[in-house]
């Protein structure tokens, strides 16, 4: 019987985790969809604004017309700006697009290790239920059901739990963006001071480092979404995973109009912070769920312990 005990419970376990591959692999699948569609839009945004600024700096009637009104300086900083502003945000969309092809790589992998289980676990449990029957326990039934809804409290502890692991990597990250920009703020403001060129260059490159993290966590909120395909949570914190999609875009945008001024870091400071927030929330009911999994996991095993001691062989 120990066969049938240790063979059911590993099959078990992969039903489970094909269920849970094949719905990250449908969420997957519908990110790499409009991700393509979103890199193919920023591709042909950041052309047209590079070509705006080759434009200005070549001979053409928009230059001339620049020059001669004196505001040339000013309205080609303006598209530089603008080009910078389109190129990274085209940058950030094709590592998410290339960081969702790895994941789809990776799972479909998986997925196609477990294609024979279900009907092996299928097979498996008919003949577990027979050999328990020709054994006269009583409640043979009862028992392959508590074990079965054992199982799947085990692969639901280990979705949150990898849910869990997901939302602390990114909430670490939003950290490490604030500290970035509490010290470019810091700079910024000696800088207002008359700190010269060592204040200016020490704030953007805290800047610099903060939208290299602010990249790197975009990729990070899009896993954690995906990791969360399988969880059940409330409305209101589904809406707030929504938007971890769209962060990294409106962190950047107006973020490259002028960086001196104090209060652009400040409101990048805020966006953060409300992403930090809606982070938190959803770890708060993670951990809530993963404590209430296992103390159901708990019960349920000592209720089969009782039942299987109470049974009759």
């Amino acid at each position: 019987m120990a066969y049938y005990d240790e063979r059911l419970q590993l099959l078990s376990r992969q039903v489970e985790q094909k269920k849970h591959k094949a719905s990250k692999l449908k969420e997957l699948y519908i990110q790499r969809e409009a991700l393509s569609a979103k890199v193919d839009v920023l591709r042909a945004t950041k052309l047209y604004e590079q070509a705006d600024v080759k434009r200005l700096e070549g001979r053409s009637l928009a230059a001339f017309f620049y020059g001669v009104i004196g505001k040339m300086d000013e309205k080609l900083d303006k598209e530089r700006e603008e080009a910078y502003a389109a190129s990274v945000k085209y940058d950030v969309a094709a590592r998410e697009l290339s960081a969702v092809e790895e994941d789809i790589e990776r799972y479909e992998a998986e997925f196609a290790e477990l294609n024979e289980c279900e009907q092996q676990y299928a097979q498996m449990l008919k003949d577990k239920l027979e050999a328990v029957k020709s054994l006269g326990t009583q409640g043979a039934e009862e028992i392959l059901r508590m074990e079965e809804h054992i199982s799947y409290l085990e692969g639901q502890r280990k979705e949150i739990r990898e849910a869990l692991g997901a939302g602390q990597a990114a909430l670490e990250t939003t950290n490490q963006i604030l500290a970035s920009l509490n010290s470019a703020e810091g700079w910024g403001t000696w800088d207002l001071m008359g700190g010269g060129l060592l204040s200016d260059m020490a704030k953007h490159s805290h800047l610099d480092k903060a939208q290299q993290q602010v990249e790197y966590l975009q990729v990070q909120l899009r896993r954690f979404k995906t990791e969360l395909t399988d969880v059940t949570i409330q409305a209101d914190i589904r809406i707030s995973i929504d938007g971890f999609l769209s962060f990294a875009d409106y962190f950047f945008d107006g973020l490259f109009a002028d960086w001196a001024v104090l209060d652009k870091i400040n409101q990048s400071k805020m966006q953060v912070q409300d992403i930090r927030s809606q982070i938190e929330q959803v770890i708060i009911r993670l951990t809530a769920m993963l404590s209430a999994t296992e103390k159901n996991l708990e019960d349920e095993k000592e209720e089969l312990n009782q039942f299987i001691v109470r049974a009759k062989m």
